[in-house]
């Protein structure tokens, strides 16, 4: 959980904004999404984040824990089974906060905070994983024993490098 924020809550008294975020982590669990004001929404995403999280870990030490936040056992129940499980493949980023036009009797910021349910690219897992590998070829120190830029050896394996390249590309001509 992020720090409290200094100043006023949301409802006044810290254990009030408490239970205004639990209600509406168990809204959006149930809804998938819920239109409110700016503030709680950006109040409540590290609250529902986390929870999702522990849901995500399934034990019963997770589901504990989430019942201290949310006391509606149905709700958590909707969590752990069916919430979870869709976003068993991503790593975070399990809501999104869209704004939209303010509210017509105060003109309050509003915003719908909704749960992520497209499924990750697979394009995305992909290029990650490619510049994972590329970093950690990149960390992997040199043997000793290679040689170095400066040994015959070195220069003897580059001049026949290019030799070989050519011999290779020869033969793909006499084929064709």
């Amino acid at each position: 959980m992020p720090t409290p924020s200094k100043g006023a809550r949301l409802g006044g008294s810290p254990s009030h904004e408490r239970k205004i975020l639990a209600n509406l982590a168990a809204q959006l669990i149930t809804h998938g999404q819920i239109t409110t004001t700016e503030t709680k929404a950006r109040r409540l995403r590290p609250v529902v984040e986390r929870l999702i999280t522990f849901a995500k870990r399934g034990d019963l030490a997770a589901r504990r824990r989430v019942l201290r936040t949310i006391t509606d056992k149905g709700v958590v129940h909707v969590l752990f089974t069916e919430v979870a499980p869709q976003m068993a493949e991503r790593q975070g980023g399990y809501t999104r906060i869209i704004k939209v036009a303010p509210r017509k009797g105060d003109n309050a910021p509003m915003a719908v905070i909704e749960l992520v349910t497209e499924p990750v690219s697979p394009k995305q897992a992909v290029v990650r994983e490619a510049t994972k590998a590329a970093e950690k070829a990149a960390k992997v120190p040199t043997p000793a024993s290679a040689p170095s830029a400066d040994s015959p050896e070195s220069a003897e394996s580059a001049a026949s490098a290019p030799s070989a390249a050519s011999g290779e590309e020869t033969a793909e001509e006499t084929k064709a």
